[in-house]
C-alpha cells in the first residue's frame, strides 16, 4: 500500500517560515510526480509546487514563487515544502500528493491526511 504521511504545519507569524515533510511509502525505487496542495474552507484546492522524483520537472505556483521551495529527499523517502516569509493568505491545509502516472491537476493517486498552517 502507498501511504503519504505530512508533519511540520503550525502556527506563525506572517514573515516566518516553515518546513513540512511528506513521508512516502510504497513507491519505493519508482519514480513519481509529486505535488504540494493547499485548501481553505469554501475555496477550491490549489496547487503549490509540484516535482518528478526522477529529476527534469519542478513547478511552483505564482503565489509560492521565491518564497516556497519543494524537494525530494529519495534516501529518506520524503518531501519537504519550505516555506518563507509566511503570508496570512497562505493559511490553510496543506496536502502531498503522489502518483507514478503523474497525472494533470489534482488527480493525483495518492494523498497524505494534511497538515494545519496558519499565520497571522
Amino acid at each position: 500500500d502507498v501511504q503519504l504521511v505530512e508533519s511540520g504545519g503550525g502556527s506563525v507569524q506572517a514573515g516566518g517560515s516553515l518546513r513540512l515533510s511528506c513521508v512516502v511509502s510504497g513507491l519505493t525505487g519508482k519514480d513519481y510526480c509529486a505535488a504540494w496542495w493547499r485548501q481553505t474552507p469554501g475555496k477550491e484546492r490549489e496547487g503549490v509546487a509540484a516535482i518528478y522524483t526522477g529529476g527534469g520537472m519542478t513547478w511552483s505556483a505564482d503565489s509560492a514563487k521565491g518564497r516556497f521551495t519543494m524537494s525530494v529527499d529519495s534516501a529518506k523517502n520524503t518531501l519537504y515544502l519550505q516555506m518563507n516569509n509566511l503570508k496570512p493568505e497562505d493559511t490553510a491545509m496543506y496536502y502531498c500528493a503522489a502518483d507514478p502516472d503523474c497525472p494533470t491537476g489534482d488527480l493525483y493517486r495518492y494523498w497524505g491526511q494534511g497538515t494545519q498552517v496558519t499565520v497571522s
